[in-house]
């Protein structure tokens, strides 16, 4: 399954479970982790274990294999590895701190108003 594929599901889940402030960022030829990076937060540890969980359930519907989910139970920053999608899932108060968007500030941002090409 392609990358954009399991991003567009990924990001349809998220704001399924009303996560707050999603961005994508294309991290193509900038990391070698992920080509895409999902960031959003919730606003509870209930909010951001639901977010999480919703990702990996839908990709799992498609047969993607998550590769792993770190940080779930303590649900402050819950990080989804869809191997060339990466989710990372704030509790709100952490995204601040992290600032996860300035500190990949080079990547583009992935226009969401409609499904990624």
């Amino acid at each position: 399954m392609e990358a954009k594929e399991v991003l567009n599901v990924a990001v349809k889940a998220a704001d399924d479970k009303k996560a707050e402030d999603i961005i994508v960022m294309n991290m193509k030829g900038i990391s070698l982790v992920a080509d895409y990076f999902i960031i959003c937060h919730g606003n509870s540890d209930k909010q951001v274990q639901a977010i999480a969980r919703e990702m990996k359930e839908q990709v799992e519907k498609l047969g993607v294999n998550v590769r792993r989910m770190e940080g779930y139970d303590e649900a402050k920053w819950v990080l989804v590895d869809l191997g060339e999608v990466v989710a990372h899932v704030f509790h709100k108060d952490e995204r601040g701190y992290y600032n996860l968007e300035r500190l990949w500030g080079d990547a583009p941002l992935v226009d969401l108003t409609r499904e990624v090409q």
